[in-house]
């Protein structure tokens, strides 16, 4: 069965439920910061049968009739994932994706194409995409996918968020609390350091303390990993 006929059908079960939901931009998360499902396709049908199959599992979502209309709402913040299709009028799903890298996202992109568009697809992943599925395709396959796809994001805003409040700790050092980081992590002995800042031990002892509390570190294995991070 084609994805269009399985969306036929769809609609013919939920044809009350789909009446009241008519517009550009159907969405169930109350915000583009909140983590969700992004849906662009200009397929009505498609689109309807995505609101529902996304519904009947409970994933927050936001759907578009176009690459216009996500891009108007479009927030840099916006977290989840992102399934396109990869043929519509107007910009396509490969257009969309290249202006998404250009203005930094990272926001998964998950692929719809069709019988023929596999050169596409391929051109796509080259370009960052996180996967394609081919239509037609089984609801369970497409969420698997989604799945992944929102794990990965998920990892990459917790990673983004522990480099930001690295950053922001690192800027909160003395520019010598910053010298006796950079020295500290190098595993030089506080004697060393010393000799090489022209400071006695002990100035050295109190500014390494200092860092360690300001960093909000345990351990010098701690700041290593902060130094890799940054």
């Amino acid at each position: 069965m084609s994805a269009a006929t399985r969306a036929s059908l769809y609609l013919g079960a939920l044809s009350s439920f789909v009446s009241k939901k008519k517009g550009r931009a159907r969405q169930v998360s109350s915000s583009t910061a909140d983590p969700a499902v992004f849906v662009v396709d200009d397929d009505q049908a498609i689109r309807y049968a995505m609101e529902m199959l996304l519904r009947s599992v409970n994933l927050p979502h936001r759907i578009f009739d176009s690459g216009a209309a996500f891009l108007a709402q479009y927030d840099a913040k916006c977290r989840g994932c992102l399934v396109l299709d990869i043929r519509m009028p107007g910009m396509g799903g490969l257009e969309l994706q290249q202006e998404l890298a250009q203005r930094g996202s990272s926001l998964p992109i998950i692929f719809i194409t069709g019988f023929g568009d596999i050169p596409m697809a391929v051109e796509a992943l080259q370009n960052g995409a996180f996967d394609f599925i081919e239509k037609p395709f089984r609801d369970q396959e497409l969420l698997d996918r989604i799945g992944k796809a929102m794990e990965v994001d998920a990892a990459q805003s917790n990673r983004q968020k522990i480099l930001q409040g690295t950053r922001e700790r690192l800027a909160r050092l003395t520019p010598r609390e910053r010298e006796v980081f950079d020295l500290v992590v190098t595993g030089k002995a506080n004697k060393v350091i010393a000799h090489q800042l022209s400071v006695s031990q002990r100035t050295v002892e109190i500014h390494r303390a200092r860092v360690m509390e300001k960093m909000e570190a345990r351990s010098l294995a701690d700041l290593v990993r902060m130094q890799l991070e940054a």
